[in-house]
């Protein structure tokens, strides 16, 4: 299911997760909206955490992404 919102296309992420999400973090009501822009943001990082760990995987001679690969690049973007 594509939702669009105010702040463009989740695609790959479900809005349903993002509601628990932010009810988990505490909030007694989470609106739609709130729920599609967690989903974007997280969407965002994933992409920035990936594509560093393709360059460490790569720069290791490897094609195939380990996890080992995705810690460190979550460490490093998550750092910035």
């Amino acid at each position: 299911m594509l939702i669009r919102g105010v702040f463009g296309l989740v695609d790959e992420i479900k809005v349903a997760p993002m509601h628990k999400l932010i009810k988990r973090a505490g909030a007694d009501r989470v609106s739609e909206e709130s729920a599609v822009a967690l989903g974007k943001a997280l969407e965002d990082i994933g992409v920035k955490v990936a594509r560093e760990a393709l360059g460490y995987a790569k720069h290791a001679g490897r094609k195939t992404v380990k996890a080992k690969d995705i810690e460190i690049a979550a460490q490093k973007v998550l750092e910035r």
